[in-house]
């Protein structure tokens, strides 16, 4: 009788422990969609939002907010990519268009794609692109340059204590691989 109560205990054991593995598995597996859903809702971030806003009908010209601009260029990308201004001091529902400069500096065609980021993230949601380059990816021909146009408004309900936002740009290689060959 002792040898079949230790048999069902070790089933139990082990179909306890498959299913906690199970579980921990699921609850990996879902960490980045339950993460990206916390963010949005908390509005923490960084993330703009990747679709163009209607331009603000109301200016707010009793407060000014500092504006920082910045570009990272991914590992591997041979790229020059720097906004042209650095820093710009706006009023809240005023319209700016700001230009980014980039280069190809490869002898072939390349593709690049831009992913904005806000700081702080609880700014992000306050940082409205009527119009972006990092809507779209950004193809160059080898040694070629272009200038790419930001145009945004800082949204007048962005609340009191924040003063300054950096807007940072990560450039990264969008090149299609090329298919695989098949013989």
């Amino acid at each position: 009788m002792a040898d079949t109560d230790k048999e069902k205990g070790k089933k139990k054991s082990l179909l306890s422990l498959i299913l906690l593995s199970l579980g921990m598995f699921g609850f990996a597996f879902a960490l980045v969609p339950l993460y990206d859903v916390f963010c949005e809702v908390t509005g923490i971030n960084g993330k703009t939002s990747n679709q163009a806003a209607m331009a603000s009908e109301q200016v707010d010209d009793k407060r000014t907010v500092t504006v920082e601009f910045m570009a990272y260029i991914n590992p591997g990308m041979a790229w020059r990519f720097e906004p042209e201004v650095t820093r710009l001091v706006v009023h809240p529902g005023e319209t700016y268009k700001v230009l980014y400069s980039a280069q190809n500096l490869t002898q072939t065609a390349t593709v690049g794609q831009a992913v904005p980021s806000v700081s702080p993230g609880l700014g992000a949601q306050y940082f409205n692109k009527i119009e972006c380059f990092c809507f779209n990816r950004q193809p160059l021909a080898a040694g070629a340059s272009a200038e790419l146009p930001l145009l945004f408004y800082i949204d007048p309900k962005l609340p009191e204590d924040i003063n300054t936002l950096t807007l940072a740009y990560t450039l990264f290689n969008a090149q299609p691989e090329p298919a695989a060959q098949t013989q």
